[in-house]
């Protein structure tokens, strides 16, 4: 199912300019966001944040249309993985933005995985480098082929996930999450001027579900070395929810038995279920 221009259409095909920057520059963002029982979880942050980064990056976005292509789409299925991209839309040749660009939003539901919830991933540390001093690096861009490649290497070689350092041979994200390792009643995740993409999964943990719960968060830099003694480890994302990280290379970690990992998971269900007005059942698989 998608939505364009106000409208819903059946099937996976919209007709769309060959001359539009996103296809061609990969100049646009999107938004990947979980929608239960017809509301989409975290609706707010999401539509808050493609609307910020469309504004940092010159195009013109209205939340409210935002909010209503995700709306559109919430009902579509019980469980809904809905991405709502965002392009600056045609213009002449070269790299400058045309004057008065025409933006071309939309939006499409597939089914999201019940199983996925809680799914513990094996990450492989990547040799490509997240470049913490480019902008594109805190933004959802349409720019992922970094992603694409180190995943392709990771699940070559068995993995699930890649794991990503930045420039300066610190610890960044995986490639479709944000990382968390647990030190006793600490953790700590890399901030944003790493070359991390604030997830809105990981400022729900950081802002309200583990200070709810009494657990300290430390954003700040992480040295790969750090991760060696690491009690746990779990990556965010927002149709993962919570994933225990079991491996990281070679070293095995029982991330999904620690009991921190475990709370902040149960609280976070819960916050989804509230946020969407259905019963933390409906999350099972």
């Amino acid at each position: 199912m998608l939505w364009s221009d106000g409208r819903l259409v059946e099937g996976g095909t919209l007709p769309f300019d060959m001359g539009d920057r996103g296809l061609l520059l990969g100049d646009g963002l999107f938004d990947t966001a979980l929608a239960v029982g017809g509301r989409v979880a975290f609706e707010a942050a999401h539509v808050a944040r493609l609307a910020a980064a469309a504004a940092s990056l010159g195009i013109p976005a209205e939340p409210e249309r935002i909010r209503a292509a995700m709306g559109a789409l919430a009902g579509a299925l019980p469980l809904a993985a809905i991405r709502t991209t965002l392009t600056r839309g045609a213009g002449p040749r070269g790299l400058a933005p045309p004057a008065e660009p025409a933006p071309f939003l939309f939006a499409s539901a597939a089914p999201a995985k019940a199983g996925l919830f809680g799914a513990p991933l094996r990450l492989l540390p990547t040799e490509i480098a997240r470049n913490e001093t480019s902008p594109a690096a805190r933004l959802k861009t349409l720019g992922y082929l970094d992603a694409v490649l180190a995943a392709r290497a990771a699940r070559a070689a068995g993995f699930d996930e890649a794991l990503f350092l930045n420039t300066k041979g610190r610890v960044a994200c995986a490639g479709t999450g944000n990382l968390f390792a647990v030190f006793g009643a600490v953790i700590v995740t890399p901030p944003p001027g790493e070359g991390v993409l604030p997830g809105i999964i990981r400022g729900a943990i950081v802002s309200t579900i583990a200070p709810a719960l009494g657990v300290t968060v430390e954003e700040r830099p992480l040295l790969p070395s750090e991760l060696g003694w690491a009690e746990a480890m779990f990556v965010t994302n927002s149709l993962r929810l919570i994933a225990p990280v079991a491996a990281l290379g070679a070293t095995a970690y029982d991330s999904a038995g620690h009991a921190t990992v475990r709370r902040l998971h149960a609280a976070l269900r819960e916050a989804v279920a509230a946020d969407c007005g259905v019963e933390p059942g409906a999350l099972d698989p």
